[in-house]
């Protein structure tokens, strides 16, 4: 096990953030809703005019970059909103500046780098919190503690549907936008909260296979993606996510089968339990409607809940829920994914033993 920096008991933990974009205001909120345990210390963006209004926003110091903050601001952990290709490169600067430090999904965009952030982090006895906010919904908390207690007996097959609209404009609205090098694809960046539920929820990835399409944006990468997956248990499952639905977000849903119980979570992100049947009762069967909950947003609510275990964390109360290395797991079945989109194969997991 790797020796971490001792653990802040006797004070708030100081926060530096850098990116303000789309994001980043979800970050301020859950902040905001911790104020009694963390204080931001810092905001930092090369965009000017997006860093004036970050820090008109949050009342935070401006920087003009992310050197310039972890040199200045005296923060225990910094969190990353920025571009995913830059992720990685971020992540080490920080860890060597002798923070902590928390990215956004995906934590990177190529395998190597997901490897290179754990190993910087490990080697700094920094901490690094991958944000998989999605974990923590109250409908999926439920499906997991379902599979957890074995209601589903033997599960046979799952699908994943993500049926969304990324118009024109939100990738022309930044450069980096749906570039190979600094975004990833459908399923990288807009799916990869739900490639994140085939391990956390279903088991080890025996081996995936994948096609890819840009059908309808001028982009690098797809906007359209189809995935089956077989687990090592022997289940079967696919991933079909598309960019394109016309004329606006659809579906963002998760239908597990098993010998005895079948479940399906829809709604737009995984909010609503559409169907909920067992061979045994469980007194959770009556928390369905309870959980189902109407979401403003793609995001979801699971921010402010995700920062309260990386608070407990550092506090030293606690585990993580996602670190570095349950980061990796997405990643590389995603990595895993593009490699058999390209070379028309069968790739088996893991990538490296």
């Amino acid at each position: 096990m790797h020796q971490f920096k001792p653990p802040i008991t006797d004070r708030k933990i100081r926060i530096g953030l850098a990116g303000c974009g789309r994001i980043a205001n979800n970050h301020y909120a859950a902040i905001e809703a911790h104020a009694a345990n963390v204080e931001l210390v810092g905001v930092a963006d090369i965009a000017p005019s997006a860093l004036q209004a970050a820090a008109a926003r949050t009342g935070a110091r401006p920087y003009g970059s992310l050197t310039q903050m972890l040199a200045e601001a005296n923060a225990d952990l910094i969190v990353l909103t920025t571009p995913s290709g830059l992720h990685s490169k971020q992540t080490i600067e920080a860890a060597r500046a002798g923070h902590h430090v928390m990215t956004e999904k995906p934590m990177a965009t190529r395998w190597a780098d997901g490897i290179a952030m754990v190993d910087a982090c490990d080697s700094a006895g920094a901490r690094l919190f991958v944000v998989k906010q999605n974990r923590h919904n109250a409908t999926l908390q439920l499906v997991k503690k379902a599979i957890e207690a074995g209601r589903f007996g033997r599960i046979f097959s799952v699908a994943i549907n993500v049926f969304w609209t990324r118009p024109q404009a939100y990738y022309d609205s930044a450069s980096w936008r749906g570039t190979w090098e600094f975004d990833g694809g459908a399923f990288m960046n807009q799916a990869s909260h739900y490639i994140d539920l085939l391990d956390w929820m279903i088991g080890p990835i025996e081996s995936v296979q994948a096609y890819t399409a840009t059908l309808g944006r001028h982009i690098e990468v797809e906007d359209t993606g189809v995935m089956t997956v077989r687990w090592r248990s022997g289940a079967l499952g696919t991933v079909n996510v598309t960019m394109l639905t016309y004329p606006q977000n659809m579906e963002g849903s998760i239908t597990i089968l098993g010998d005895k119980g079948s479940v399906r979570v829809g709604g737009v992100a995984v909010n609503e339990i559409q169907h909920w049947q067992f061979a045994d009762s469980h007194p959770d069967d009556e928390r369905i409607s309870d959980a189902s909950y109407e979401t403003t947003s793609v995001y979801g609510f699971g921010h402010p809940l995700y920062y309260e275990n990386v608070i407990k964390v550092l506090r030293g109360q606690c585990e993580p829920d996602t670190d570095g290395r349950e980061g990796l797991k997405s990643l590389e079945v995603l990595i895993a994914a593009y490699l058999s989109a390209r070379d028309g194969r069968r790739v088996p997991l893991p990538l490296h033993y």
